[in-house]
């Protein structure tokens, strides 16, 4: 008697009485008491009996049916359970058709998952920044799970040799999210951003690329025609460029400055330790042009920003606003950082202030432990007079300038 093939197609089409018809090889005819007819494999796993669907009649022929069983005995022959390996397909499947998200969305929440964790809101905004700048424009609405290498390469060889600092924290950055991915079960397999053993055979090394050669800072000769050129323009950019410059600030502390953070009657602007680098409270004294720029911001709209980035006021202005405002004054050769060390060259080289002054109003660090722990004061009423002094200085081309 055989084992195997014993049903015939005319006697599968003829049953019509309840039970199960053996083919052999644990595959089986199932007639239903309502005469439906199906596919069944049966096996023994582990002392246990199961059953499993292979499928009706009308979708799956008996020599289909038997292709089935026999890849079902395979899987037995390997010590896999066939029906466990379905559901794991199946669940697979599954996953790829529910847990889709574009790269954009996943840096998002990736950011959002760890802002906490980070120093200051400065690192989130960095983050921001340039995954915004330079991987959404090419990835940021590709399925995370179906970026790859080609990809990678595509967002980071354009600034690869120009800004290679940018570049290399930016790979890490992509690589970080793509990994919170994986985890989430967003994408799987390796990650195509990663370094060591992949992205080093197609990137130069960082270190043996040669260094461009920075644009110097603006000459602070040319500061006040230069300040004169920005009051000329005009939008929220303008207005934090310049009160950047006159408070020899950073973009953060500019961008994200809140409106509580300002006394007028005291001519303090007070910025929080969550936005300074040195994460400690700084305190800004007001020229009188800086507060001729902050009063009216602080009049306008009910928003928490003075300088907001949305119509409801509850976003800041973009980092990345004052930057695009130098490009499109022609002055592509300059950075909003690069003002601070115009400040301090003013300062060192034209006024009688001592060194200490001009590095606290620029919220600097002091190295020398020994000078720190002597160092108790802000010298705050110093740096008023040097940064009123600076304005001044600022505004002395103003209206040789005009038009």
């Amino acid at each position: 008697m055989r084992t195997l093939n014993r049903l015939t197609v005319l006697q599968v089409a003829r049953f019509k009485k309840h039970g199960l018809y053996s083919d052999g090889g644990g595959l089986y005819l199932q007639v239903t008491k309502t005469l439906s007819k199906s596919w069944l494999f049966r096996f023994m796993r582990r002392g246990r009996a199961r059953g499993m669907g292979l499928g009706p009649i009308h979708a799956i022929s008996l020599a289909e049916a038997r292709i089935k069983a026999m890849e079902c005995r395979r899987h037995l022959a390997e010590n896999i359970d066939p029906l466990d390996h379905r559901r794991a397909q199946q669940k697979t499947a599954q996953l790829a058709q529910t847990k889709s998200l574009a790269f954009r969305d996943c840096a998002s929440q990736y950011i959002e998952a760890h802002r906490r964790s980070w120093k200051n809101e400065k690192h989130a905004a960095q983050w921001e920044s340039t995954i915004e700048t330079y991987a959404n424009p090419i990835i940021g609405d590709h399925d995370v799970s179906h970026i790859d290498t080609d990809e990678i390469v595509k967002v980071l060889e354009p600034i690869w040799d120009s800004k290679t600092e940018t570049a290399t924290r930016l790979r890490g950055r992509i690589e970080s999210i793509l990994a919170w991915a994986t985890v989430k079960r967003y994408r799987s397999g390796l990650n195509p951003a990663r370094w060591k053993g992949h992205l080093d055979h197609l990137l130069a090394k960082p270190s043996r690329i040669r260094k461009p050669k920075h644009h110097a800072a603006l000459p602070y000769g040319e500061a006040a025609d230069f300040m004169a050129c920005v009051q000329r323009e005009v939008g929220s950019a303008a207005l934090a460029l310049q009160l950047t410059i006159l408070t020899a600030s950073r973009t953060i502390e500019v961008a994200g400055a809140r409106k509580e953070e300002f006394d007028l009657a005291a001519k303090i602007w007070t910025i929080p330790p969550e936005r300074m680098k040195a994460m400690r409270e700084h305190r800004v004294p007001l020229s009188t042009s800086a507060i001729q720029i902050v009063k009216p911001l602080l009049e306008a709209g009910t928003g928490l920003f003075l300088l907001p980035g949305g119509k409801d006021g509850n976003k800041h202005l973009s980092n990345m606003a004052m930057l695009q405002l130098l490009k499109r004054m022609g002055r592509s050769d300059l950075t909003v950082h690069g003002f601070r060390s115009t400040f301090k060259d003013w300062a060192r080289e034209t006024t009688d202030y001592a060194r200490e002054v001009s590095e606290a109003a620029l919220a600097h660090v002091i190295g020398n432990q020994t000078e720190a722990a002597y160092a108790r004061g802000d010298l705050f009423a110093k740096r008023a007079g040097l940064m009123q002094t600076w304005a001044e200085y600022l505004a002395s081309a103003k209206h040789s300038k005009e038009d």
